[in-house]
Formats: structure tokens, C-alpha cells, sequence
């Protein structure tokens, strides 16, 4: 199963530096659920995992809200588990937030990574913005959700996992 683990460049790093993510206990992740499957209404895999990635860099967003400090770019991680490493929550199933979300037994290592997704630079504007404005948009803001919406025009670039050390600043 391929799932999709939202990071912020800070997490990256770490994980970097010690190989593995979530060593404190299991790990959120997104994957193609039966609920997202339901809500997205579509057979073709290719597009359930894109609905997957996308709803990791929503909670990605939400960890840079978070964290004022770290880079505003969205980081997304996607592996390859066995299907009994990813559970989903059935009650959390039905809550719209919580569509196509997992938990995964941890830690993965970063060897298991299959790849990375990461926001250019040219995105970090609108990735603040976003940020910056998430709480209003969750509270009901139509104009703090059109903020966000526009994050979700970047599209995450594709970057091999031997290219890790580069963008957290690591590589030589």
C-alpha cells in the first residue's frame, strides 16, 4: 500500500538525520481508503493516489500553521507499507477531514521512501498565506478558503529520495 506522510523541510531533516520517521509511535498518513474511494467517486488508481497526496498537503499545511519557524513549503513523503502497516479509522472515516487518512505502525524508515514531494520556491508566498490564514478557513471564511485554495494551485515537485540531502540543505 502507498502512503503518503505529510512533513514539514524541518521533519525532513530529522528524518534525514536519523533515517527513520515517527520513532515516538505510529505515524498519520494518507492512502486510498475505502471512504476516500466512496468520496472521490473513481476506479482509476492514479487518481485516488493524487486525492491521497493532495489531502497529505493539506495536513502538511497544517503542520506549517503550527510552526511558525519552519520553511513554508509543503513536504510530502510517500512509501510503500504492507496493507496491515496502514489502518484507517472507520469512525474517522465519515468525517470529511478525515478522508483518505491512516495510521501507520511506526517508524518507516527513509529507506522505504519511494519518494518526495516538495513545494518550489516559488510557492512559499501562497504556502504562507495559506498557513496564515487556515484557522479562519476552518472556521467557515469563504475569503481564508480562498486563500488556502490558492496553495493548492502549486503542484509538489516529484524528487527522488537521493536528493534529500539536497533539499534539506544537507547535500554537497
Amino acid at each position: 500500500m502507498r502512503v503518503y506522510v505529510p512533513l514539514t523541510l524541518a521533519a525532513l531533516a530529522e528524518a534525514h538525520r536519523t533515517g527513520e520517521l515517527g520513532a515516538a509511535g505510529p505515524l498519520t498518513a494518507y492512502a486510498v481508503t475505502p471512504a476516500l474511494r466512496e468520496w472521490y467517486l473513481s476506479d482509476d488508481i492514479e487518481e485516488l493516489e493524487y486525492a491521497a497526496l493532495n489531502r497529505a498537503a493539506l495536513a502538511s499545511l497544517r503542520l506549517l500553521a503550527a510552526d511558525a519557524g519552519t520553511a513554508r513549503r509543503r513536504v510530502v513523503v510517500a512509501a510503500d507499507v504492507s496493507d496491515g502497516a496502514a489502518s484507517a479509522d472507520p469512525d474517522r472515516g465519515l468525517d470529511p477531514a478525515g478522508l483518505g487518512e491512516v495510521r501507520v505502525a511506526g517508524p518507516l524508515t527513509l529507506a522505504e521512501a519511494a519518494a518526495v514531494h516538495v513545494d518550489a520556491a516559488d510557492a512559499e508566498a501562497d504556502v504562507t498565506a495559506a498557513a496564515d490564514a487556515l484557522a479562519a478557513a476552518d472556521g467557515g471564511d469563504d475569503d481564508a478558503q480562498f486563500v488556502v485554495d490558492g496553495a493548492e494551485d502549486h503542484e509538489l515537485l516529484w524528487y527522488a529520495t537521493q536528493e534529500i540531502p539536497n533539499l534539506v540543505g544537507t547535500g554537497h
